[in-house]
């Protein structure tokens, strides 16, 4: 027996990065709007942080594993990804994966746009940075972010408090790009570095990932729930979604769910938007099969779930003399965009990022050093233990990762969720382009870790960092034959449906998504705004 309720003006389905930007900017038309989310409330007494056995916790198999199919939270649905070297990071709850991410706060840059223009390569986005400046701008207020002006290779910005130090580990890799003559600069970040809206500045508590019990690491659920709650939106929680459904006119009527103890639910709706992550929204998108759409919804492209783009992320480790900051405080410490743009010598197009890693907590460093071979058994254990631990420096090469629409999100015919929802299964693999570049950014690693007076330098190019950057699966263009929604988000088939997550990227940059991700839901949102009272003429 199916459960339905009073229809809403809006239904969003998804409250982390993008679901909660888009409800906080919405809620200001004074439509009554819902969220449903199929994880629940976190607790902040509940993360790991609050216990020295927060790296168990964090690590393979623990309740904080970044990857849902080693956490297995009833509220986490598998992935199949065992035909992708990327396995995928996710965190299904009040904030979505921004109660888990490093808090690490770059923009796309003005060229990440224009690909197609600048390199003959994948295509061009619908909008320009500049589209988005003042929606990033607002987003950076609202979450807070922390960073330093003036940059040379960023567009300007102003972040409302000062960056995070430096550290000792900073310092150590500051010294080393002056001497080779790179560009280096302090990491934006959403950690506050001052009180800020009612959050306590960062005390260097423990690693972010596992969430801030500090609650000085920005994420959505106390940065902008608690104001869109007040401003009268809804936030349903262990509510998982099956499907979207449709009226014979081909419009998006609702949402056909689950609650926490598996009655179904129907919640009928006006608007839909789609805020589940790149897999998520495929997800669900292919799972919306109907007469009208027997392929899935909004699908008539044929490319929702293609283009996957996942940011293949090694990291090269070394080992200093100098005892430096270990696994305390924010893990990010400066950036470089010395290899960001295209520069044809190199053999690749695009480029990446460069992200200056603090260490490693004690439990994460002997299990990183029997893995990579530097830390024997036997006698000489401790000793050489004692040389690892607080000397560690790392560098990670966020690549960017260009679309491909052979990588790819479809439904697994055999794996289910809890509710008998099919899962997920990823196809990916890396292409040699972004091989190339891998090498490239691993040899200027090396270069820099040598400068850094670092030995035992360490890579592995089999097992990369899984950042959860799970982006271009329902791509955003002017195309109704080459994109899934339009330059403001609207589904070029079903026009009140709407996609504001990570799936809309055309190219991915070599940067941390999520300030994007939510400047582009403000966006939408705001078109949406200006549109309501012609939005399904």
């Amino acid at each position: 027996m199916t459960t339905s309720h009073d229809k809403v003006d809006v239904l969003i389905v998804g409250s982390g990065a993008s679901g909660a930007a888009v409800a906080w900017s919405l809620a200001d038309t004074r439509m009554r709007i819902l969220c449903l989310e199929q994880g629940d409330w976190v607790r902040s007494t509940d993360f790991p942080a609050n216990g020295r056995d927060w790296e168990a916790r964090r690590a393979s198999g623990g309740d904080w594993d970044i990857r849902p199919n080693f956490r297995g939270r009833d509220s986490d649905y598998p992935v199949n990804d065992d035909n992708s070297i990327m396995k995928v990071a996710n965190f299904n709850g009040v904030g979505g994966g921004t109660v888990i991410y490093t808090a690490h706060w770059p923009r796309l840059h003005p060229s990440d746009f224009k690909v197609r223009s600048l390199d003959g390569v994948a295509d061009d986005w619908p909008i320009d940075y500049w589209t988005l400046e003042r929606f990033y701008e607002e987003n950076d207020r609202m979450m807070g972010s922390s960073g330093l002006e003036g940059d040379p290779g960023v567009p300007p910005r102003t972040p409302p408090m000062p960056p995070i130090p430096l550290g000792k580990t900073g310092a150590v890799y500051a010294r080393a790009m002056n001497r080779l003559g790179w560009h280096w600069w302090p990491s934006d970040t959403t950690v506050a570095t001052q009180p800020y809206e009612g959050r306590a500045q960062c005390i260097n508590l423990n690693h972010c990932t596992p969430g801030c019990a500090q609650g000085a690491k920005a994420s959505t659920d106390i940065t902008y729930w608690p104001l869109a709650q007040r401003m009268g939106v809804e936030l349903r929680v262990r509510a998982r979604v099956r499907e979207i459904t449709t009226g014979p006119d081909g419009m998006a009527t609702g949402a056909i769910y689950y609650d926490r103890d598996g009655a179904e639910h129907f919640q009928p709706a006006e608007m839909v938007i789609m805020a589940c992550n790149g897999v998520g929204t495929p997800r669900l998108l292919l799972n919306s099969v109907s007469g009208r759409f027997p392929d899935g919804l909004a699908n008539s492209s044929g490319l929702v779930g293609r283009n996957l783009m996942l940011h293949p992320w090694p990291v090269v480790s070394g080992y200093v003399p100098e005892t430096v900051d270990g696994g305390r405080g924010p893990i990010t410490s400066l950036w470089s965009k010395q290899f960001y743009e295209t520069d044809a010598s190199r053999g690749f197009v695009r480029g990446y990022t460069l992200q200056f890693n603090r260490g490693v907590g004690p439990v994460n460093q002997a299990l990183a050093g029997v893995a990579s071979g530097q830390l024997p058994w036997g006698r000489d254990h401790h000793k050489v233990y004692r040389e690892l631990l607080d000397h560690r420096v790392g560098i990670g090469v966020a690549c960017d990762d260009l679309p491909e629409e052979h990588n790819r999100v479809t439904l697994d015919p055999v794996l289910k969720d809890g509710n008998g929802i099919p899962a997920p299964r990823i196809d990916y693999t890396i292409s040699d382009n972004t091989r190339a570049m891998m090498e490239h950014g691993i040899a200027r690693a090396e270069e820099i870790l040598a400068a850094c007076g670092a030995t035992r330098v360490h890579c592995s190019r089999e097992v990369l960092n899984y950042p959860g950057h799970l982006l271009g699966t329902a791509r955003m263009g002017s195309d109704p034959e080459r994109s899934v929604v339009n330059d403001w988000g609207r589904s070029h088939d079903v026009k009140n449906l709407f996609i504001v997550d990570g799936s809309v990227f055309v190219t991915g940059g070599g940067v941390n998504p999520t300030s994007s991700i939510q400047a582009i839901a403000l966006y939408i949102a705001d078109q949406i705004k200006q549109r309501l009272a012609t939005l399904f003429d």
